[in-house]
């Protein structure tokens, strides 16, 4: 998985010159590939090694807060570094019970994960068809990219998309059970007052009512990456004011694991 992700990033940023063509990349002729087709080669390429998939007990859906938990140093911004190592140690090296798969894709939206997990037979990706991927906690964190070229009225719709995909990953899943996160602060205040915190509102009572109450654990990750005034705390964040850096996916581990432990002690 390691090698996929070095192979995305290289691919993505051109940082490698051509074969042969001493210089810089920008010297040479490259082939665009955007990062987010990349990483869905590497999740399908992961889901087809179907031998390897019963010992994934966590499956991480989301956009691209989750998916960069599994990059090192930032491909975009240098000096800037992400989550891999909380990531390996946790939910790679770790117990075999937090064995996981990374399916998060950046830039996706609630409708987007939802076509990817849609089965092939009723024209989706089918990212969850397969009867060997059987995990028992799906890790669901989705969302913020709805609240940029929103539809309105937006808190409501984003809260309806991510109503949907919690529908649809238990109904591709029935046995798993859904942790389902809290959308992080952003270094928007307003953005942050005025659809964050009520979509995380919402998304809260929704895991507590039936059906979603069977099957579904929230888990407020909103305060551990907040200032004392409710805004984003600066110091977890990298600077596009959106994407938690080391540290902050360092606390994002340590909220997730202790959940996990609660939860198995049930």
């Amino acid at each position: 998985m390691l090698r996929i992700l070095a192979f995305i990033a290289l691919a993505f940023t051109g940082t490698v010159p051509a074969a042969g063509s001493p210089g810089f990349v920008s010297e040479s002729p490259l082939r665009r590939v955007e990062y987010w087709q990349l990483r869905s080669e590497a999740i399908n390429a992961e889901l087809a090694n179907r031998e390897a998939l019963p010992a994934v007990k966590l499956v991480f859906l989301g956009d691209s807060i989750t998916d960069f938990w599994q990059l090192g140093e930032n491909p975009w911004v240098r000096g800037q570094k992400f989550g891999i190592d909380s990531w390996q140690p946790a939910f790679v090296n770790g117990l075999p019970e937090n064995r996981a798969l990374n399916m998060g894709i950046s830039g996706d939206r609630t409708e987007h994960v939802l076509y990817r997990i849609q089965p092939k037979a009723e024209g989706g990706m089918g990212q969850l068809d397969a009867p060997e991927l059987d995990p028992e906690f799906i890790v669901l964190m989705i969302g913020v990219n709805n609240t940029w070229a929103q539809e309105d009225p937006v808190i409501e719709s984003v809260s309806a998309g991510i109503s949907s995909v919690l529908d649809a990953v238990h109904a591709r899943k029935p046995k798993a059970r859904i942790i389902l996160q809290s959308l992080l602060p952003t270094n928007d205040a307003e953005r942050n007052r005025s659809v964050v915190v009520p979509v995380n509102a919402l998304i809260k009572a929704m895991a507590a009512r039936k059906p979603h109450a069977g099957y579904t654990v929230f888990l407020d990750l909103y305060p551990q990456f907040a200032d004392a005034q409710g805004g984003q705390n600066a110091a977890l964040f990298v600077t596009d004011g959106v994407h938690p850096n080391d540290a902050g996916y360092r606390v994002w581990s340590a909220k997730l694991l202790l959940l996990l432990q609660v939860q198995r002690s049930r």
